[in-house]
């Protein structure tokens, strides 16, 4: 038997529906051994209107981190998350490039969820120019989209399919723009792009919605779709099904956020 590997370059959400943490569920429920690098820590303050507090680790310790997994041998797909700050990505493309890592998935997250400021905004330009390039495929959101190819914000499909031929010319092989329910549709619309063709992939939105953690899960699923053979095209589509499949099972944790389930799509909570 050989058992895949999956790597992790990403935040910790203590609350365990995002980040690195989502991220490992996914990668186990697909049936891979994840690594994960830690690249910040992600706090909520209940006392303050759950502001989020982000707090990158120092970037020389996420060297240490991927030097202490990648010394054992290649990964079969590795994906990011948040990143934290220009020398965190300057670590993540040094990694990619001496290790000669392949199935790179790139989520060039830049917002908690619940907010809509950019993070650290210089950190865009960074993933953009380091880190796009060096992308199989990318998965922004609506919001990360439109920073990345400039058109600011997206409402509809044709706005999507805009800034999707944009990325692909900043060295992404493919993109794919996760619409979610900020689209201007009754659908759950994501859109692939390879180039040449675009590919919809869409489904009823889910009410009520608990959606905490459903880009880095759908990123995450990818990655290990990946590693496990299958095409981008598969997976991609599979990790529609998965990422679907965790939010109609997602719970509230707290009056603030509720997280997707990332046992749903294999039953879980039966074995």
């Amino acid at each position: 038997m050989t058992i895949k590997k999956t790597l992790t370059i990403a935040g910790s959400d203590s609350s365990g529906g995002a980040g690195l943490q989502a991220d490992l569920k996914t990668f186990e429920e697909y049936g891979t051994y994840g690594f994960s690098a830690i690249t910040t820590i992600v706090t909520m303050d209940p006392d303050n209107n759950w502001a989020h507090g982000v707090t990158p680790i120092d970037a020389q310790l996420v060297r240490e981190q991927l030097k202490t997994i990648l010394s054992g041998g290649p990964v079969d797909a590795m994906k990011t998350g948040m990143l934290g700050s220009i020398e965190i990505i300057k670590a993540t493309r040094e990694a990619i490039d001496k290790y000669d890592l392949k199935n790179v998935v790139i989520d060039p997250v830049m917002v908690c969820k619940g907010e809509d400021e950019l993070i650290q905004p210089e950190n865009a330009e960074a993933i953009r120019d380091l880190l796009l390039p060096k992308a199989t495929i990318t998965t922004p959101n609506l919001f990360e989209a439109g920073q990345l190819s400039g058109l600011g914000k997206l409402t509809t499909l044709d706005d999507m399919k805009k800034a999707a031929k944009k990325i692909i010319e900043l060295g992404a092989k493919y993109v794919v723009i996760k619409g979610g329910k900020a689209l201007e549709s009754d659908k759950a619309i994501d859109l692939l792009y390879d180039g040449k063709e675009f590919t919809v992939y869409e489904v009823e939105k889910i009410t009520p919605s608990h959606n905490h953690g459903a880009g880095c899960t759908f990123a995450a699923a990818i990655t290990a779709g990946l590693a496990k053979g299958l095409t981008v095209e598969e997976a991609v589509a599979k990790a529609k099904d998965f990422v679907t499949a965790a939010i109609k099972g997602g719970f509230a944790l707290n009056e603030f956020i509720g997280p997707v389930w990332h046992g749903a799509y294999n039953k879980a909570e039966n074995r």
